[in-house]
């Protein structure tokens, strides 16, 4: 729940409904009539049975062939399955075969703004809106689409109308609080993003809690349980709040993932870190990470900016360096590659890329290039050879602590928007990082460098989609990095 497109999209069970014109009752499936049998087609999907939505769907289309509803839920399940592109060509043959669904629109919508198709997107959001003007869902979709295009101000009066509509849409006001927050507007940010504690994916964080929600007082005689409750950035963008817990309570239990245990487990303060729930012991009261901020006041000149704040074993730093001396070359620079994140990461289609995407900086002067990809892709294992010295680690990269030993034996990391950039600024590393848009919050606007972390320098897409510009941009600043990196070492010869 990270980014500007954590919001969900039009709920697959509403693929059906919502028609002007009906479902004609008469033909039947299997014995039952199609609106029977989209109704069952419509639980599958909405309980990700996809392959069995899709065959439901399929046989309602081998009965009545170009059956609207059915073209309509067989393209959204399509999308949920990972094919966008064919989503949007059954959504288009739906709404071609029976106008004025606005469900149906504002599904077209998503999609089209997941592939990239802004034009069709906004058009498509706005005829939700024009048929049904009182759908906050809609509303919602729509806002993201503006952010898209640079309209931050119809997006505002989208998500302003959404929440005066129904006043505990959780996604309108977690939307909300990415814009303040993008645009540096930090108070009532702040306030909107505990919001996102109420959205699906957020109430499924945590099991329910018998500690009291912690309100930042001082509890000097108690424990307080601090936990890593978003994904593996957010953990390490907010962990540089812990100590500043600490200083309020007798001890501080990290709850985190087992990953990122043993890095967290070094941040002053820390008693212990658990990564199962059966394992914390009692505490007074608990707190999500990620509401620190909120608890803390944080403005824009008060994000506790002291780098680095996370540090690795320094065993295992030396551990790195002798295996890096073995394997890479010497005397050039050592450069970290990550291009892709979680695939479950509701932003992951923006923001992550094929190997091959970032070819040019194999040849962009002499380096060694050190994979802190984990999982290496399948995909990606012919194009590893084209990088000097890079090979795959991810056998050896068990958790975020060891990853940060490697990361402190390098010279310059690049990634795409996934933890490592946050690891890097973290650990005070220099970072550059490829920035889809519309960007998470946590980047800003229109900024080249990071209030969150001062060593990173960011490389902004202009168009959702089109990685040329930025991609152009970083390879040409590689370019001169390495070259003055080869003068240096001349020079010094």
């Amino acid at each position: 729940m990270s980014g500007n497109n954590a919001v969900q999209q039009p709920a697959a069970t509403q693929a059906a409904s919502g028609a002007p014109g009906r479902t004609d009752p008469r033909p039947t499936v299997n014995g039952e009539t199609v609106e029977q049998t989209l109704a069952r087609a419509q639980a599958a999907a909405q309980a990700k049975r996809l392959n069995e939505a899709s065959g439901i769907c399929a046989d309602v289309l081998a009965a009545t062939p170009d059956h609207p509803a059915a073209l309509a839920l067989q393209g959204i399940v399509a999308a949920m399955a990972g094919d966008p592109d064919r989503g949007v060509a059954l959504l288009r043959r739906a709404i071609q075969l029976r106008p004025g669904n606005a469900t149906w629109y504002a599904h077209l919508s998503s999609l089209c703004r997941t592939t990239y198709r802004m034009d069709e997107a906004l058009a498509a959001g706005q005829e939700s809106i024009r048929l049904d003007s009182s759908n906050p869902e809609h509303l919602v979709n729509l806002s993201l689409i503006f952010v898209d295009v640079d309209d931050r101000d119809r997006a505002m009066a989208c998500l302003l109308r959404a929440l005066g509509l129904k006043h505990d849409h959780a996604d309108g006001h977690l939307a909300m609080a990415q814009n303040l927050l993008a645009m540096g507007d930090f108070d009532p940010g702040w306030m909107e993003y505990e919001w996102r504690n109420m959205t699906e994916a957020g109430k499924a964080t945590m099991p329910a809690m018998t500690s009291a929600h912690w309100n930042g007082m001082k509890i000097p005689n108690g424990r307080l349980l601090l936990v890593g409750d978003q994904g593996y950035g957010d953990t390490i963008q907010f962990a540089r709040y812990i100590p500043m817990a600490a200083e309020r309570c007798q001890e501080v239990i990290v709850g985190c993932s087992a990953e990122m245990g043993p890095l967290l487990a070094n941040i002053p303060g820390v008693k212990q870190y658990c990564h199962r729930w059966t394992d914390v012991p009692g505490h007074a009261a608990h707190c999500r990470l990620s509401s620190l901020p909120y608890l803390f006041r944080t403005q824009l000149d008060t994000i506790p900016a002291q780098i680095p704040y996370l540090k690795a074993d320094p065993a295992r730093i030396a551990h790195w360096r002798d295996r890096l001396a073995h394997t890479l070359p010497s005397g050039v620079k050592r450069v970290g590659l990550a291009w892709t994140g979680r695939p479950t990461h509701p932003n992951d289609r923006r923001r992550s890329l094929p190997l091959a995407q970032l070819a040019s900086l194999a040849d962009a002067g002499p380096a060694a290039f050190v994979s802190l990809q984990k999982p290496m892709p399948a995909r990606d294992l012919e194009t590893v050879a084209r990088f000097p010295g890079m090979t795959d680690l991810s056998d050896e990269l068990t958790d975020f602590g060891e990853t940060a030993a490697l990361m402190e034996n390098l010279d310059l990391v690049i990634t795409v928007d996934t933890s490592m950039g946050h690891l890097a600024g973290a650990l005070g590393k220099p970072a550059w990082i490829l920035i889809p848009k519309a960007a998470d919050w946590r980047w800003m606007l229109d900024r080249e460098d990071s209030p969150w972390y001062p060593s990173l320098r960011l490389f902004r897409q202009q168009k959702p989609g089109a990685w040329d510009e930025p991609m152009g941009k970083l390879r040409a600043a590689l370019s001169r990095e390495l070259a003055g990196s080869r003068a240096e070492t001349v020079d010094a010869d």
